[in-house]
């Protein structure tokens, strides 16, 4: 009989011999292609990763991907480009392993021009930047159909995959698992019945030959999932909790066969079927029970940002998930668009650098393409949308590892220890029970030992965080408090200090009262402080823009935005500034800092005209919640501005806050560390315009929103200001999603010892244990759900 020979790249049976590299054979010249790219790339460590490493591609067909070269049809499937960098997200659904993910991770080892490949495996999706100058669309496709990961090339965004495979081969298992314990138990009735007579005995041997057939594909194919996952455990020297099932079902297989081959005994098929059975049947009903439960955040609904568009020639805001193609809205200094749109505007300045990772600015002009994720450096624009929002793209921004903090989850961290020790020491009990059992009765034995692997799961533990702070996150979100992932929740549960920005965060900008003071105002001046107070997106300046509503705008030219101190302009050749008084007028005049509100000067061609003068507003509940959070918290407020409001500011925050004014965004932000040094956990509320240092230095940054585009991807979360007064409950129910994780370790430690406590004893089946298995962390998720709900109506927030 003639041997065999596997292809060394995708594992598939080599027609002959003929396609080869030393002593390694291919099935085709595609396999033995993609091996020498990889071997003269120095990756061969992809084949240690794997047993059968790669996809087999039909050497026959030879694609021609030329089409990618037309700029039209490459415009529609990129996300995005600057001439120097692109994005562009493609579908994968040949993705399927470990393997995969490294392989295609590391496609910058294969082509230079590749900056950086991120893989979704659940979404069999790759995010991938490359190089514009070094490679093109059309090369990157080509290497990935080289290496065999066709991507779907589909102009529909929206791409739906057309059934989920992991589930539909779950049926499968579980249908052929069904049917074999089934029949296995109906042709054991001799057995259970106990019948003692020529006629059975004969009728038990051919039963017995007929349930050995029907267990194969119940250990080989039905159980598969658990050898694999197993093994990938063992060769990362990890023993996860399918090494003991394992173990287990591979000792019932064995045992079994051994009695029914030598006659001895009847064997453990129907416990072994049912076994496997009822393992998959609760991981269809964990699938379900976690699809119901599913906290993955709509993101569509979760930036609270507006963006401005006008209306019967005015302007006026719309929520961004409203937006439609074909909208004109307008872009203000530093804010994000968040749709890919033409600009209508003469020019502009863009800086992606959310999305390229580099500052520099690129510029526009009318008639560009500009990208979602750029910020608007400089005067207001006008812009058209040519495609929908697309909010998860912002998100993905917004979770790019630069804007991430090092933060090391002590919960997940205590999770891994855990399981890592709880499975050796169910490990030991199990050949412990084994062994007292053995001398006694060889059933008993075998009974007590694959209970106790069976019964006795960890993954309740794992399971317990993911739900709870998910379920949190979910909460919060019903609540207008957006968080960026659920370590912010861990990290929000242990802050002990809270530092206020002032304006914007505390006040009420919409409300504030505003008058001037100085020279009387031409109306072409009013027109000119209009259309500069226009370019920006600060809230005082939001604010004359209001108060100046009733005159037309007109173009600004050589625009400037020092943040923290104010703006300049050139309207129809007149240069306009407005600001703090030194920014304006180079001097502070004495007798200034004894006012109590705040002031925004102004001149025009450097000759001051007076200032206007806002009564601050402060949001309502303020003073409540500020005397609740400084009997357990250390309290800050830094403010731009100079100290006329620090009589208010006493009265509302107490003589035991710190309050500092004229802080620069650097003196924030060291103001954070100096905090950070001490020993503090701090929580940093900004309006995420000039406090973007400050924001992500803290421990947890919050940007409140006040219907406006000012999104930061320097924050963790974004708060809208309705929900302001609700943040000592956000903190409170930090602590108390914490404390619902420990409580749910404490109850599956309980399970486990009273289950263990059975099946030491050998009076727990196999059958009845694999049932308790899935039980328990079912049970877990169910009671970190519900407690997490019936918290959050306690506390208000549901």
């Amino acid at each position: 009989m003639t041997k065999t020979i596997s292809c060394y790249h995708c594992g598939n049976d080599c027609p002959d011999e003929t396609i080869r590299i030393n002593e390694k054979y291919f099935c085709c010249n595609g396999c033995k292609t993609v091996y020498e790219i990889l071997e003269a790339s120095d990756l061969c460590n992809y084949y240690n990763i794997k047993d059968r490493p790669g996809i087999s591609r039909n050497e026959n067909v030879v694609r021609n991907f030329d089409f990618l070269d037309d700029p039209d049809l490459k415009a529609r499937l990129i996300d995005f480009t600057d001439g120097k960098h692109t994005s562009i997200t493609f579908n994968i659904p040949q993705m399927h392993c470990s393997s995969c993910i490294w392989i295609l991770e590391n496609l910058y080892k294969l082509n230079p021009g590749v900056r950086e490949s991120r893989v979704n495996f659940l979404r069999k999706t790759l995010a991938l930047n490359f190089s514009e100058e070094t490679t093109s669309l059309k090369e990157v496709v080509e290497l990935l159909d080289s290496l065999g990961y066709l991507p779907v090339l589909s102009l529909e965004k929206s791409y739906k995959e057309k059934g989920n495979t992991i589930l539909r081969k779950l049926y499968y298992k579980i249908g052929i698992a069904g049917f074999a314990f089934g029949n296995i138990m109906l042709l054991s009735f001799p057995e259970y019945l106990s019948l003692e007579d020529v006629v059975t005995d004969n009728i038990k041997m051919i039963f017995g030959t007929i349930n050995m057939f029907l267990a194969l594909p119940v250990f080989f194919y039905s159980a598969s999932e658990y050898y694999v996952s197993a093994w990938k455990g063992l060769r990362k020297k990890i023993i996860n909790i399918d090494v003991p099932i394992t173990l287990g079902i591979v000792v019932l297989f064995i045992r079994s066969y051994y009695e029914l081959i030598t006659m001895t005994g009847a064997g453990y098929l129907d416990s072994l079927a049912a076994l496997v059975f009822f393992l998959l049947i609760g991981k269809l009903f964990q699938h379900k029970t976690y699809e119901a439960l599913n906290f993955e955040r709509n993101f569509q609904s979760y930036f609270p940002i507006a963006v401005t568009i006008i209306k019967d020639g005015k302007e006026t805001t719309k929520p961004v998930e409203k937006l439609n193609i074909g909208e004109r809205i307008v872009i203000k200094n530093n804010e994000i668009i968040p749709a890919d749109s033409v600009l209508i505007s003469e020019s502009a300045d863009i800086d992606y650098s959310f999305v390229t990772g580099e500052s520099t600015p690129t510029g526009c002009i009318n008639g560009d393409l500009i990208y979602a994720g750029g910020r608007l450096i400089g005067q207001s624009i006008e812009v058209e949308t040519v495609k929908e929002v697309s909010q998860s793209y912002l998100t993905q921004l917004w979770n790019q590892d630069a804007f991430n903090k090092d933060y090391h989850s002590r919960i997940n961290s205590l999770v891994n220890v855990v399981s890592k020790y709880f499975t050796v020491a169910v490990f030991i009990i199990a050949i412990s029970a084994f062994i007292y059992w053995i001398g006694t009765s060889s059933e008993a034995a075998f009974n007590a030992f694959t209970a106790v692997l069976i019964i006795a799961c960890p993954c309740a533990l794992a399971l317990s965080t993911p739900f709870t702070l998910g379920n949190t996150l979910r909460i919060f979100g019903r609540n207008s408090f957006y968080a960026k992932n659920t370590d912010v929740i861990e990290r929000l549960a242990v802050i002990d200090a809270i530092v206020f920005d002032k304006t914007g965060t505390i006040t009420e900008s919409a409300d504030s009262e505003i008058r001037y003071s100085g020279k009387e105002l031409s109306e072409s001046d009013k027109q000119g402080l209009l259309s500069l107070a226009g370019q920006s997106s600060h809230p005082l300046s939001r604010q004359i823009e209001l108060y100046l509503k009733g005159c037309d705008k007109i173009a600004v030219s050589d625009y400037s935005e020092i943040v923290g101190q104010g703006l300049s302009g050139n309207i129809n050749g007149i240069q306009i500034k407005m600001g703090s008084e030194k920014f304006v007028n180079g001097h502070i005049e004495n007798g200034y800092d004894s006012q109590i509100n705040t002031r925004v000067f102004i001149s025009i061609d450097d000759d001051p005209k007076g200032y206007y003068t806002f009564s601050n507003k402060y949001r309502e509940g303020l003073q409540e919640l500020a005397e609740s959070l400084r009997k357990n918290y250390e309290v800050a407020v830094l403010s731009g501005d100079n100290e006329n409001e620090k009589k208010n500011l006493l009265k509302i925050f107490g003589n035991k806050a710190e309050l500092l004014f004229n802080q620069s965004p650097y003196d924030k932000l060291d103001k954070i560390k100096k905090l950070q040094d001490n020993g503090r956990h701090v929580l940093m509320i900004g309006d995420g315009l000039n406090d973007a240092g400050a924001l992500k230095q803290s421990d947890v940054g919050i940007s409140i929103s006040e219907n406006i585009n000012n999104f930061s991807p320097a924050c963790d979360g974004i708060m809208e200001s309705k929900s302001f007064i609700k943040l000592k409950e956000f903190i409170r129910f930090s602590r108390t999603s914490r404390n619902i994780i420990i409580l749910s370790f404490i109850i599956s430690f309980f399970y486990n010892i009273i289950g263990l406590g059975f099946a030491v004893q050998g009076n727990l089946s196999p059958v009845i244990a694999a049932i308790l298995m899935p039980l328990s962390s079912i049970s877990v998720v169910v009671f970190t759900s519900f407690t997490t709900n019936l918290s959050a109506k306690k506390a208000g927030l549901l």
